[in-house]
């Protein structure tokens, strides 16, 4: 066996990943597992020589056939030495050179004290290429959704994987999480599929960086589903966290999703053209960290989420990710994957940010074979906007198989030339991108039809004094959800707060903190009752100044509708005043013990329609309706 003229050559060994070390080695055969007495020592001694080459801290690149990396060394090396091995298949370029078959990675121990003692918390999401260091260790949460994951290659995998599915995929942790130590590697070719622990890794024809995953160190967190980006090292000291440099078209911030047709109707030559054009959309659009963010979704039979809006910030790599999309096939099934994709797309782990408007472009060449109305109608419950890219005419066999002929309209609410969009084919749609790209990054059309539901800022003040009482209080929270839950709420459609008022008030949530209709209602149902006296004019000063305050450049209505069960000791006629003059409309709404000039004092006018009363809590439920149509009612007369 040739050991010694690795330990004897005079080329100096890498010194970074990247290069390429070929010493002249003999393979070793198969029977290298059973290695002489003779030959370990020899084993022992190169090692030891190979090991004065590098640093403790630097990965070891031995490059041998694969038998020998699976057989007698890789065996040695596991039980000789506290280094840990790891087998991968070989680039391409390396195959290429050495014309070998494998290689082997030896891993050095982490120096104590050193960097990686103690790891940082990611999120389930957390991609290679998001770790910029050579090693790090790193800590997943637990319970992530194995179904999301997005995992390219076996036990090496492409940058663009995530941390903790490549981590469960190779089976170095299981899905309650825990220590993962990541290690960057080259790029390479043909990333495998392969599926492992329940995740299906995906195959990738090339990408510019790699890494692998071995058993990381606990150090001191646990794993827990709250992911933070920072952490601290043995010496105490925070680390610095680079500034991100911050790219893209600050003009059109907008949270997109391409859902794009992958099925049997389009075919794969019509796929192609269509990913081409999907790209060209992307690349004149702006991405970067302060303009859009863009994923991708295919319908076909079953739905599936290609790319979310956190995997990446650059034209560039979103073009490439966009090319290596692979056809699936199956039936059309349009409307089943717009549901998903309002669903399951845009959540704060995947990338979806505050205040920024969440579009969906659906791509239809043909006609869906399933209803995308209905799925048009969830996507805006979610606060999702729907924009309808179609490709031709069905042919005459296929209108009998149409569900709705008019289901474009529908499921973006009106067609006024914004939301929906139509190209006669995919050949030449260079033309189309620059006003398909002008339309999305409209911000100020971003929604259906302007109406009292989708255009309007209404904050509940409710009456939390020790006359109300706890069983009492929830028939008011109640009435507050009833009335929330008709209107669209959205980032960029109606907003709802809330505030609780005894003599003090506590702000139970403001218009920005939650965008999505299920939300609102869940906290709304969570508010504790405080209990305490009863200052409604300084409620209301307090709403006015904190709650509306901060929403004055908002183009939607403001709308303000007071709930109480007895007389304020304050004045409220002043500060209701204020309120009216700030352009807010008051809906004022007593039980029981509430004085009824109060109730005028406080309300916009006309009184009679903007004040009610009801002498039982039980009779709150029959006023929702009068206090919707009343918002309305104003909206409209505000637009004319």
């Amino acid at each position: 066996m040739q050991l010694e003229k690795f330990a004897h050559h005079n080329e100096k060994p890498l010194r970074h990943k990247r290069e390429v070390y070929t010493p002249q080695l003999e393979k070793i055969p198969h029977t290298a597992a059973k290695t002489p007495h003779s030959q370990k020592s020899k084993q022992n001694k190169t090692l030891k020589m190979i090991l004065k080459y590098k640093k403790i801290n630097e990965v070891y690149v031995l490059i041998r056939s694969y038998l020998a990396c699976t057989s007698g060394l890789l065996q040695y090396l596991m039980t000789g030495l506290s280094h840990k091995v790891v087998m991968i298949a070989p680039t391409l370029q390396v195959r290429q050179q050495i014309k070998r078959k494998g290689v082997c990675l030896l891993l050095p121990p982490e120096p104590v004290g050193s960097e990686g003692a103690v790891p940082i918390a990611i999120t389930c999401f957390t991609r290679g290429l998001d770790i910029r260091k050579e090693k790090a260790d790193v800590l997943c949460p637990g319970g992530c959704p194995l179904e999301e994951f997005s995992v390219f290659g076996h036990i090496v995998y492409a940058s663009v994987s995530s941390i903790c599915g490549a981590a469960v995929h190779r089976g170095v942790i299981g899905n309650s999480g825990g220590p993962v130590r990541i290690y960057s590697l080259p790029g390479r070719e043909n990333y495998s599929s392969v599926v492992a622990n329940g995740i299906q890794s995906q195959t990738l024809s090339r990408w510019s960086t790699s890494f692998t995953v071995t058993k990381g160190k606990s150090g001191t967190q646990e794993a827990t589903g709250q992911a933070v980006s920072t952490a601290h090292p043995a010496t105490g000291k925070r680390l610095k966290k680079t500034p991100e440099k911050k790219t893209g078209n600050k003009d059109c911030k907008a949270d997109i999703a391409f859902l794009i047709d992958g099925s049997f109707n389009i075919g794969q030559r019509r796929f192609n053209l269509q990913k081409n054009f999907v790209g060209k959309v992307a690349l004149m659009l702006g991405i970067g960290t302060e303009g859009p963010h863009v994923g991708l979704v295919q319908a076909s039979e079953h739905p599936k989420i290609e790319f979310y809006l956190n995997n990446f910030t650059s034209a560039k790599d979103v073009l490439f990710a966009i090319k290596e999309v692979g056809f699936r096939g199956g039936n059309s099934n349009t409307g089943k994957a717009l549901k998903h994709t309002a669903q399951k797309f845009f959540t704060a782990d995947t990338g979806v940010r505050k205040g920024i408007p969440k579009v969906v472009v659906v791509f239809i060449d043909g006609w869906p074979s399933d209803d995308i109305e209905e799925a048009g109608i969830v996507a805006r419950e979610f606060g999702v906007n729907v924009f309808i890219v179609s490709v031709a005419k069905p042919i005459p066999e296929e209108l009998g198989m149409v569900q709705d002929v008019a289901f474009v309209d529908k499921a973006v609410c009106r067609n006024n030339g914004f939301f929906s969009y139509h190209m006669p084919n995919w050949f030449g749609t260079t033309k189309y991108v620059k006003p398909l790209v002008q339309k999305l990054c409209t911000h100020e059309q971003m929604m259906c039809s302007k109406t009292c539901y989708n255009s309007v800022n209404i904050a509940f003040l409710i009456d939390g004094s020790s006359s109300v009482g706890e069983s009492n209080f929830r028939l008011m929270l109640e009435f507050v959800s009833n009335i929330a839950k008709t209107f669209e709420i959205s980032d960029i459609g109606a907003k709802i707060a809330a505030v609780q008022f005894t003599y003090d008030q506590r702000r139970e949530f403001s218009f920005t903190d939650y965008s999505t209709k299920e939300n609102v209602l869940a906290v709304i149902r969570n508010i504790r009752y405080m209990s305490g006296g009863t200052a409604t004019g300084d409620a209301i000063s307090f709403t006015v100044r904190n709650v509306f305050g901060p929403m004055r450049d908002s183009p939607n209505k403001n709308f303000l509708v007071i709930v109480t069960d007895g007389q304020s000791y304050d004045d409220v006629r002043g500060p209701a005043a204020a309120a009216h003059d700030a352009g807010i409309t008051i809906f004022s709404v007593g039980v029981a013990w509430a004085p009824l000039d109060d109730l005028k004092d406080m309300a916009s006018k006309p009184k009679e329609s903007h004040a009610f009363f009801t002498r039982e809590f039980t009779g709150l439920e029959p006023i929702v309706s009068d206090v919707i149509r009343g918002i309305c009612r104003d909206f409209l007369e505000s637009q004319q």
